[in-house]
């Protein structure tokens, strides 16, 4: 048996994992065998895998929990084809292969669409009278029809119901069908017709969508209700229809999908003539539906890109342009998005009469559009907060309980929030499930500042607690994202706390921004051309006197 697993990921993310081999952990580590940018989500979260008896799902003793179709996984829980397993803000959707048998008797016949449309692209002479040049007289009129039909500039809408016609004229099905396959590697129904007087059915079935689409063949079925494979689809079964001729929508880059025909028994039974009449109808049409699909995709490229940029413009807009001066003290903020929006926000001010500087270091769950979004309406809702004379502690309840009510519930953010005493150096903080800031000791120790609560909006009603230090002359803090320090290298080894502490103490003497510009440096060097797939904000706070 085989495993695929659908993925929903916590940004909205969707794609397909297929397992190799007998398990696979998934987690939010790098190393994980599925790999989730999931904040919620444990580094090693839970564990699938394959015994005697089928698969089988277990939590790896996660902080969030594993939920198998909404019910807490406790032990190992026994799963099957279709069940859903929710994990952190992600949702997995099982789709389990068993081995299947072969067809019984002729009453389906599979064949390579590739090597059929060599042998039939290999008779287009039509020199002579014969019955079979004539038949291949035929087929290239069909052909010069298509292309001729199809060179005009449609929408993908019409073009497959141009297909469709074509298909009508030349075969004379009761019904017709063509399947796109999509980005996530779902197969929809993309257009359909039946003949007049006749209730249009969906003719769906998983076993001819992988035969055709996943493997390339073109199938002949001469009576569907005889083959077992065909038996689960209720809605195959109820149309009536038994013989059916489907081919793959191929070309150079692989199968977009396929179109497929059939009819009752007493109506028509379709022939090898037809299925080598279906494929070239198939190819011509792959070619036609790709470029129009890369038309359609390069406008909404653009269009994306324009969004992103106008994003950016607005998301720029929002991050303080300085930070504010305070005598004694030294100040430095700064983000580096790696799509070009960012999920990442800080500010800085100085509260009531200046006597107090409240800074604030937030990650929002996802990124790209999404979440420079939840980033705008965070620095909206902390906005008037952070401008009172709350503690720390007081304040995250606040913003985390808005954020909880006017987002979603997979949306929340990391935190860091420090309010500063200029004058004595006191630090009072509240780290909401962020990375531990960093205070290098003017002595060279480090010290971490680390979590004592969980991420804003994740659960209602949380509450914080608030730490307190000094900063002596010469002490510098650095609170940060996560994209600093798991960025990877070719090695797939994290530049991790260990790689920011070395970086932070090389460059400590330098200004801020000098110190800064030191830090991308060595994490540059560290990468070696490895994409940043997380973005990168980093704030500093050193007191000189």
């Amino acid at each position: 048996m085989t495993l695929r697993l659908r993925v929903v990921s916590a940004d909205g993310r969707r794609f397909e994992h297929d397992v190799d081999g007998d398990e696979v952990v998934v987690g939010r580590s790098s190393r994980a065998g599925l790999a989730l940018a999931d904040r919620a989500m444990s580094r090693e979260h839970a564990r699938i895998r394959r015994d005697d008896q089928g698969w089988t799902v277990e939590d790896l003793g996660s902080h969030n929990g594993t939920r198998l179709n909404e019910a807490p996984v406790e032990g190992v829980r026994r799963v099957r084809d279709g069940d859903t397993i929710s994990l952190g803000g992600s949702v997995l959707t099982l789709e389990i292969h068993g081995e299947e048998g072969s067809p019984s008797g002729d009453s389906v016949i599979y064949r390579s669409a590739k090597d059929l449309l060599q042998s039939v692209s290999g008779s287009t002479d039509v020199s002579g009278v014969g019955a079979a040049n004539k038949k291949a007289e035929g087929r290239l009129h069909m052909l010069n029809q298509v292309n001729q039909a199809l060179a005009s500039s449609i929408s993908l809408e019409e073009l497959l119901e141009l297909i469709l016609d074509r298909a009508f004229v030349h075969l004379k099905p009761q019904e017709g069908a063509i399947y796109l396959r999509d980005t996530s590697g779902n197969d929809i129904c993309a257009a359909r017709r039946s003949t007049p007087g006749r209730e249009s059915r969906p003719m769906h079935s998983k076993s001819l969508l992988h035969e055709v689409i996943d493997k390339g063949m073109v199938a002949h079925v001469v009576d569907s209700s005889v083959d077992q494979r065909f038996s689960e689809s209720k809605s195959l079964m109820m149309s009536g229809l038994r013989s059916f001729i489907a081919a793959p929508l191929l070309d150079a880059q692989g199968a977009l999908g396929m179109i497929v025909v059939g009819a009752a028994l007493g109506v028509r039974s379709f022939r090898d003539e037809d299925l080598e009449l279906l494929v070239s109808l198939a190819s011509v049409a792959a070619l036609r539906i790709r470029n129009v699909r890369l038309v359609a995709e390069a406008m909404e490229r653009q269009k994306l890109e324009q969004e992103v940029r106008l994003a950016r413009q607005i998301q720029v807009a929002l991050l303080p342009a300085s930070l504010p001066p305070v005598p004694g003290w030294e100040l430095h903020g700064g983000t580096l998005p790696s799509r070009g929006v960012s999920g990442d926000f800080y500010k800085a001010l100085l509260r009531g009469d200046g006597s107090d500087l409240a800074f604030f270091v937030a990650d929002v769950s996802g990124k790209g559009i999404a979440a420079s979004l939840l980033t705008a309406s965070l620095e909206a809702l902390s906005a008037l907060p952070l401008e009172g004379n709350d503690p720390p502690d007081r304040i995250c309840e606040q913003v985390g309980t808005l954020l909880f009510k006017r987002t979603p519930p997979e949306k929340y953010a990391t935190a860091f929030l420090g309010i500063l005493e200029p004058s004595t150096g006191r630090l009072r903080w509240t780290n909401a499930g962020h990375n531990p800031a960093l205070l290098l000791r003017a002595s060279g120790e480090a010290e971490w500042l680390k979590s004592n609560g969980v991420p804003l909006g994740l659960i209602l009603g949380a509450r914080y607690r608030e730490g307190d230090l000094t900063m002596a002359a010469g002490d510098t803090l650095l609170v940060y994202t996560d994209g600093i320090t798991e960025a990877l290298n070719p090695e797939e080894e994290e530049f991790g706390e260990n790689g920011l502490v070395e970086a932070a103490s090389r460059h400590r003497h330098l200004p801020l921004r000098e110190m800064a510009a030191g830090l991308e440096r060595d994490l540059d060097a560290f990468a070696r051309g490895v994409p940043f797939h997380d973005d990168r904000t980093l704030v500093i706070v050193r007191r000189s006197l």
